[in-house]
């Protein structure tokens, strides 16, 4: 599985940005798409994920604001996360994340940098 992350920027605080992930190769045993999040000296953190089911999750700081979601073009299977009421401690690398059976595929991150 390849993932090819974009839409990253800068954004002003309470603006809008939507972030895109492609997954390509082996997606068809995919169960869960996810964004995480890494700040610059903090860990990597989850920001939502979305299951096969149908169901997403949202960790608390984005919930209300951030809305993640999932469809299919073409051979690739998509994750794209929309961001709103932006805050400044919303800025880090943005990474999208699959899991596939039993192992973890990650995309090469995409920077948000909140700043009026």
């Amino acid at each position: 599985v390849q993932l090819q992350a974009s839409g990253g920027g800068l954004v002003q605080p309470g603006g809008s940005l939507r972030l895109s992930c492609a997954a390509s190769g082996s997606i068809a045993l995919i169960h869960a798409m996810s964004w995480y999040r890494q700040a610059p000296g903090r860990q990597r953190e989850l920001v939502a994920v979305a299951f096969s089911d149908g169901n997403t999750d949202y960790s608390d700081f984005v919930k209300g604001r951030f809305t993640i979601s999932t469809s299919r073009v073409k051979d690739k299977k998509m994750v794209d996360l929309q961001m709103s009421g932006i805050k400044p401690e919303d800025s880090a690398v943005y990474y999208c994340n699959a899991k596939r059976i039993s192992q973890d595929y990650w995309g090469q991150g995409t920077l948000v940098t909140v700043s009026s």
